[in-house]
């Protein structure tokens, strides 16, 4: 059965990412029925304003031309996701977090009643049966330490939308030794479990 992969590249630089280049051998190691669709945060993304939120909160019948217009993006992006079996994500670390134009993409994304809603015992994500890949890439930050504020942030944000089963690839610390660090992202590529 056809499967579809969403890749989302949100480093600033088009050519000698590290993260760019491990999603590249991430997306080729799934097999040739995978349908891939890309979206590069490089083009940039929006920021929402008062007219996004206002729209956004509104029902849907209600909606005018312009508050549908203001959401068109927001529901391209969601509808992305809602596609994809797997989404494999390239995030650079930028001063302890992820990139700004990662950040809009999650605010376009993260939607009550859209891509979560909420219950009597809290938020429910709505994108189920997924997976998700993130392939993190620093100079200095060490993954998964206390100043590493994109990792966490991510793996949140994906399980409150439903998304609970996160692998993540690290090439962190690449000012430290470049060499050793890429070696190792490059073996935990190698060994991740990918459709055929």
């Amino acid at each position: 059965m056809p499967r579809t992969l969403l890749r989302i590249d949100a480093s600033a630089r088009r050519s000698g990412s590290v993260s760019r280049d491990l999603t590249d051998r991430i997306v080729a190691r799934f097999g040739p029925d995978t349908s891939v669709v890309t979206r590069d945060l490089a083009d940039g993304l929006p920021l929402i304003d008062e007219a996004w939120v206002t729209a956004n909160f509104t029902p849907a019948d209600p909606r005018t031309p312009e508050q549908r217009a203001a959401l068109a993006l927001s529901d391209t992006l969601v509808a992305e996701l809602q596609a994809a079996d797997t989404v494999v994500i390239g995030v650079p670390i930028y001063n302890f977090g992820v990139p700004a134009a990662l950040k809009a993409w999650v605010d376009l994304v993260a939607r009550a009643g859209v891509t979560f809603r909420y219950s009597a015992t809290g938020p429910v994500g709505l994108l189920t049966g997924k997976r998700a890949i993130l392939v993190v890439a620093s100079g200095g930050t060490a993954a998964g330490s206390e100043l590493d504020f994109a990792t966490g942030f991510l793996r949140h944000v994906l399980g409150f939308i439903g998304i609970t089963e996160v692998d993540i690839v690290t090439a962190d610390r690449l000012m430290l030794d470049p060499e050793a660090t890429l070696a190792s992202a490059a073996a935990q590529v190698e060994a991740l479990a990918v459709a055929a």
